[in-house]
This record gives structure tokens, C-alpha cells and sequence, in this order.
């Protein structure tokens, strides 16, 4: 039971991060602005990196159960 907590922060921080990932690399992919009024490499670089981390977070929370 203590485990419900870890599986939906886990799943919620893993679907965060794989859709900001792939958001960030089809917009990317079409040399669009991932942020505007931002560099573009700056706003990808960020966004990947949020991306990641949430992705890491995603994977702590799975192996705290």
C-alpha cells in the first residue's frame, strides 16, 4: 500500500518527461521555437534538460518502492 504514492509520482514525472522531450525535439526537428522570445538553443537546451530530469525523477520514484 505504502508503494501507490511512488508508482503515480513515478509514472506522472516518466510521462512529464518523455512528452517534453518529444515535444521539444519535434519542435526542434522543424526549427521551430521551443520558447519564444528565448534563444533557440538556450530554450532546447533547457527544455532537454527538464526533460531528463524529470525522466530521473520518474526512475527515483520507481526504485523507492
Amino acid at each position: 500500500m505504502e508503494s501507490a504514492p511512488a508508482i503515480f509520482a513515478g509514472t506522472v514525472f516518466a510521462l512529464f518527461g518523455a512528452g517534453l522531450l518529444l515535444w521539444t525535439g519535434a519542435r526542434v526537428l522543424h526549427r521551430a521555437p521551443v520558447a519564444h522570445g528565448v534563444s533557440p538553443v538556450a530554450s532546447a537546451a533547457l527544455g532537454s534538460l527538464a526533460g531528463v530530469g524529470a525522466l530521473v525523477l520518474g526512475v527515483w520514484c520507481f526504485t523507492r518502492m
